[in-house]
């Protein structure tokens, strides 16, 4: 059986200690502040408006767009506005380092994760406003997290981010399987993923919600692989780039529907799908590639293999692509698609496994440490 690396050493509770006296970087403190200092001001205002004017004249907002909801505005405006009480608590628990900066930074953030999904549901549409305001909520969990572990820095805390690479790959399959018996004329193996979320498409809203969990769990097994990388550059390296990956997909320009496409309706948009999607395959490459570096033999050959299936069925997928553009037939586009796709979802579920093992390995040499040192 082949031997797996020791990523890193065993700590003793002395160095474990002062590992946890570690501020936040400084880039990561700004950057929370930032959103909640961004949000809660924002929060504050369009409460306030709500309150003011329930119906909803100060905003130029019809309280018919909630679809009957809510009578009027008078409820959301409170909610509002008190998640703009909670934010600005949270920027000044941040600001001060207090020991519950975590706690309060998760909870505003984590609300306004809830608010946005909530009124988009609500709304029953997409608007830029959405991007504006909650774009920087989802960066704001990208740096709440590692404040997380560093206030909890112990292995369960590591092994639970660790877990989240599973727990990513497996929710993007029930989610590739759940919202296409939403498209009644949706076929997984003719249509592509991209489809379920084109403009026009009656399953768009419902697949970027649902999607956003699973890069928000990619996001924390991207920490979790900085964590447990002790020494290796490679798995650094693997971790922002997970990180990375789904900072630039928290964004994915969507493509029209296949036949506005043909009629010639496509935009900007659909050239920016495309390069979206380039350099998706482009971040996942260079991720797995790092990531199998800092491993053993048995791993890369594993990685070259998957290298081998996007290969392969990349070029299937390309020889089909054209139908896309002209609305023709395209049996297998999908199938094609969706195998490069569990190659890559299989990967990360692997990866994780083997860095869960090396995390066990690790905290098992810690113990003989101490042991060694107290007989000592």
């Amino acid at each position: 059986m082949e031997k797996l690396p020791l990523i890193k050493k065993g700590y003793s509770r002395k160095e474990q200690h002062a590992q946890k006296m570690v501020a936040q970087p400084r880039w990561q403190r700004i950057t929370l502040l930032i959103v909640l200092g961004y949000e809660g001001a924002g929060c504050l205002l369009g409460g306030a408006f709500l309150l003011a004017a329930p119906d909803g004249r100060y905003m130029d907002m019809p309280a018919g767009m909630m679809h009957g909801a809510f009578r009027d505005f008078l409820i959301p405006g409170i909610i509002l506005f008190g998640l703009g009480i909670l934010n600005t608590f949270a920027f000044f628990t941040v600001l001060r380092r207090t020991a519950s900066d975590w706690f309060m930074a998760g909870l505003a953030l984590g609300g306004l994760f809830i608010w946005f999904v909530v009124e988009i549901i609500i709304l029953q549409e997409l608007h830029w406003l959405h991007a504006m305001w909650g774009l920087p909520v989802l960066l704001g969990l990208v740096v709440t997290i590692p404040l997380i572990v560093l206030r909890h820095d112990t292995a369960i805390m590591r092994k639970a981010l660790l877990t989240c690479g599973i727990l990513s790959s497996l929710w993007y399959v029930a989610i590739n399987i759940f919202v296409p018996m939403m498209y009644d004329e949706y076929s997984m193996a003719s249509l592509t993923v991209s489809e379920l979320s084109a403009i026009g498409a009656s399953t768009r809203i419902v697949w970027v919600l649902l999607a956003m969990l699973y890069l928000l769990l990619l996001i924390a097994f991207g920490w979790g692989v900085l964590k447990s990388s002790g020494r290796s550059r490679q798995l650094r390296i693997a971790g922002n780039l997970i990180i990375a990956y789904c900072i630039m997909n928290f964004y994915w320009p969507p493509m029209h529907q296949r036949e506005v496409i043909a009629a010639g309706g496509g935009t900007l948009t659909d050239t920016l799908h495309i390069i979206w999607a380039m350099m998706t395959l482009l971040f996942n490459i260079f991720l797995m590639g790092f990531g199998a570096a800092a491993l053993g033999k048995r791993f890369r050959i594993y990685t070259i293999a998957t290298w081998l299936v996007f290969i392969v069925f990349g070029i299937l997928t390309f020889m089909e692509s054209p139908g896309i553009e002209a609305n023709l037939p395209t049996p297998h586009i999908g199938l094609w698609e969706r195998i490069n796709m569990g190659a890559f979802l299989l990967w990360i579920i692997v990866f994780a496994f083997v860095l869960l093992k090396i995390e066990r390995l690790s905290i098992i040499g810690t113990v003989h440490l101490e042991n060694s040192s107290t007989n000592a």
